[in-house]
């Protein structure tokens, strides 16, 4: 794996996935809210950004690929593990080039068509299945065909391989060294349906329908089976999630309702106050609701 750093295998998972995984898995479709800053640029806001919300799709545990019997796409070994939602998304989508602007280096609409980004995001699931509520903050980290390729290394590439490799584990020695982030991307882009891939060809999303695409392969309700369709693998980028904080809130009963608060500190942890207690990587704290 091409990257500037590693965790260790012996830190373990984060306190929160197991049980955050189980509620996942009860639910038919694992939809979330993803929230972006968008850059306002009118004279008149008070802020410099002001908050984007969306419906997504939970697409997996970076490094952990869900299984998907009609996925024909090569799989890197399961040698990785980590605590990092990842969704997918379409270059031309404004949460893109948002995740740049908002992010440390403050990146422009042409850095945004690669690898990179870093801005800060959050996710909030509602599992009404178990009464749940889940609201994950960190930063956004966006991954695209340039990760990996001849040449050299882009900037953006190198900012996610170092940002998301500290947080990926090994699980498994063996075969790590032929890990590819490349062959990672492709089998999410594989993950999807026909369909969904198909939509990568659809015309520029937001843009008016008045003003048909001068391409004639875009267009929409087009089903994609080539895992290296062109146009498609061009617009396909996946997000990943590194999360900061984690905060759990159960309704299940609602007047005996409980919130806990789980925030990384790092591998050296970090002195637990005002009742947290540290738990690896994580500092653990109940709230009031």
């Amino acid at each position: 794996m091409s990257t500037t750093a590693q965790t260790p295998a012996s830190i373990g998972p984060a306190p929160w996935r197991p049980q955050f995984l189980s509620h996942l898995s009860k639910m038919d479709s694992p939809e979330f809210v993803f929230t972006s800053l968008s850059p306002d640029d009118s004279k008149d806001s008070p802020t410099p950004y002001v908050p984007r919300a969306r419906y997504c799709i939970y697409r997996g545990m970076w490094g952990e690929l869900p299984e998907n019997k009609h996925n024909d796409a090569p799989m890197n070994d399961r040698v990785y593990e980590s605590d990092m939602p990842t969704l997918t998304t379409d270059v031309r989508m404004h949460k893109v080039p948002e995740i740049f602007a908002s992010s440390q280096g403050h990146g422009d609409v042409s850095q945004s068509q690669g690898s990179g980004g870093g801005g800060p995001v959050e996710a909030v699931f509602w599992v009404k299945e178990v009464m749940t509520q889940w609201r994950i903050r960190g930063d956004a980290y966006i991954v695209g065909p340039d990760i990996e390729g001849s040449g050299d290394e882009s900037s953006g590439s190198r900012t996610v391989k170092s940002k998301v490799g500290e947080r990926m584990r090994v699980v498994k020695e063996d075969n790590k060294d032929n890990w590819s982030w490349q062959k990672e991307l492709t089998a999410h882009f594989g993950n999807l349906s026909p369909g969904m891939r198909g939509s990568f060809k659809n015309p520029a999303p937001g843009t008016p329908v008045s003003l048909p695409p001068s391409d004639p392969s875009l267009g929409l309700g087009q089903k994609v089976t080539d895992l290296e369709d062109e146009v498609a693998r061009r617009n396909f980028r996946l997000i990943i999630i590194k999360p900061n904080q984690v905060e759990q809130v159960d309704l299940t009963e609602p007047d005996k309702a409980r919130r806990w608060l789980f925030t990384y500190v790092g591998p050296d942890g970090g002195a637990g106050q005002g009742g947290a207690a540290d738990v690896g990587e994580w500092k653990s704290e109940e709230l009031w609701p």
